[in-house]
């Protein structure tokens, strides 16, 4: 408490004298707005910015005013994350930084391009990203802690809703699609499986000899993108949190110096070292390699799957029967083969796409497809970097229209929890924004805030 208190204290002096402080690429920066014992630096503003427009997102309103409202409510969602100790699964880091990334990539061109945009490194970068995509987890966890899992919506309420709102505010439902599909995963050679772990294996004999570090091996060698670039580290995890596979071995470590066997999960093969131990969370290194899958397997797999899709359609099978006793894909092989759209908003899952929400090789092949065809084979990466080969059907093509209480229920229903869930949330900020320190510089106070609070706290600070 007494270290929370000295740090406030300095924020506190530094931005009341109008003290800068030196950013790491040496460019002065200062000290903005300070929300409890954290400070916002001009910096983080500009990096927020630069990052929306590297996306192609767009920025509604000033950003100078928009951007630092924001990062000061993550920072009060991210104190709450503390306080009820929240953690984040590291496979969520990886994927979403993987993703984060190629979406940068994709938009400005470039590797080459995205580094010279935003002024530094790849490696800087991920870094960046890593964190950015850990708080937006936190905060997104909070937020459904604050609002329940579960909604006392009545059917009564949502069709009072709809009556309600007049008919040119009507939602416009975008056309939806509602998809089947059947994966298989081509073989991977005994052969390419014995050359990774031969390579682990030449990797823990030099780690544990002292002719290489395990973080400079990880940086040269490791196929996870969310640790490779910090040396294979990982955040302070819980066992919950990991691949069952990954955790028994990992958690079974005690002497730092060591090296685990090597352990197999559904990311490919890894080798693990223990950092550090708190309680039952703890902080690991790995190497993960992933077997690639040859050519020829590709084919052959294709091969099966246009087999398979041309007794499908000639009735021999069922798309149905077929999707549960041959697809390998465990969300769908139980229902059918049919895609349950997990959208963050939705608790139950729909399956409804919007065009853009299907994977987007699923996406590309859909897009042209009528009612009731069968696609040719064709290969899609899931999110743990696996290759499969996949057919899919077009069970549903739903235009777009304006929303109608008949065949949007689910829709309409998720508005109105979306609307209460947001009020829950608008009350928790307003009394955390009364109950924390806050002050702002004066040449960033004159903004048309959501949270009018933020002046009136300013003020009381003065």
């Amino acid at each position: 408490m007494r270290r929370k208190t000295r740090k406030l204290i300095l924020l506190v002096i530094l931005l009341g004298s109008g003290i800068m402080s030196y950013a790491q690429n040496n460019i002065i920066d200062e000290i903005i707005w300070v929300v409890g014992d954290e400070a916002i630096l001009k910096s983080d503003v500009e990096k927020v910015r630069l990052g929306m427009l590297s996306r192609g997102e767009r920025i509604e309103g000033d950003p100078y005013c928009l951007i630092p409202e924001q990062l000061a409510v993550q920072k009060l969602f991210l104190d709450q994350a503390k306080i009820d100790s929240i953690d984040v699964p590291s496979n969520v880091v990886s994927n979403g930084l993987s993703r984060y990334e190629k979406g940068v990539i994709d938009n400005l061109g470039s590797k080459e391009k995205a580094e010279e945009y935003l002024g530094a490194t790849m490696s800087q970068l991920r870094e960046e990203w890593r964190e950015q995509i850990r708080n937006e987890y936190l905060v997104s966890e909070v937020k459904k802690k604050l609002v329940g899992k579960k909604s006392n919506l009545t059917p009564s309420e949502v069709r009072r809703f709809y009556a309600q709102l007049p008919k040119d505010s009507l939602p416009y439902i975008p056309p939806t699609v509602e998809v089947q599909i059947i994966t298989r995963e081509p073989v991977i050679p005994l052969k390419e499986v014995d050359q990774i772990k031969d390579r682990l294996r030449d990797y823990t004999n030099r780690i544990n000899s002292g002719a290489t570090d395990f973080s400079t091996l990880a940086v040269l060698y490791s196929e996870d993108p969310g640790s490779a670039a910090s040396g294979g580290e990982m955040d302070f995890t819980g066992r919950a949190l990991l691949a069952p596979e990954f955790a028994n071995a990992a958690f079974a470590l005690s002497d730092t110096k060591k090296v685990s066997n090597i352990v197999e999960t559904e990311y490919g093969f890894h080798i693990i070292q223990l950092v550090e131990r708190r309680g039952d969370r703890a902080k690991f290194r790995h190497i993960l390699l992933r077997p690639k899958v040859s050519p020829e397997e590709i084919k052959r797999t294709t091969l099966l799957l246009d087999s398979l899709a041309t007794d499908i359609r000639s009735d021999k099978v069922t798309f149905d029967d077929a999707a549960s006793y041959v697809s390998q894909d465990k969300e769908t092989n139980r229902n059918n083969g049919l895609m349950v759209n997990r959208k963050e908003s939705t608790n139950y899952g729909t399956p409804r796409f919007a065009m853009e929400e299907l994977p987007p090789e699923v996406g590309k092949v859909v897009g042209n497809m009528k009612v009731g065809e069968i696609s040719s084979p064709f290969v899609m990466k899931l999110p743990n970097g696996k290759d499969v080969v996949a057919i899919v059907k077009l069970k549903i093509r739903i235009d777009g229209h304006v929303a109608n209480v008949s065949d949007d229920y689910q829709i309409l229903k998720e508005i109105v929890e979306n609307n209460k869930h947001e009020e829950i949330l608008k009350k928790w900020l307003q009394t955390k924004v009364k109950n924390t320190y806050i002050k702002i510089d004066k040449d960033w106070v004159n903004c048309d805030f959501q949270y009018p609070d933020w002046v009136l706290r300013n003020q009381a600070n003065k």
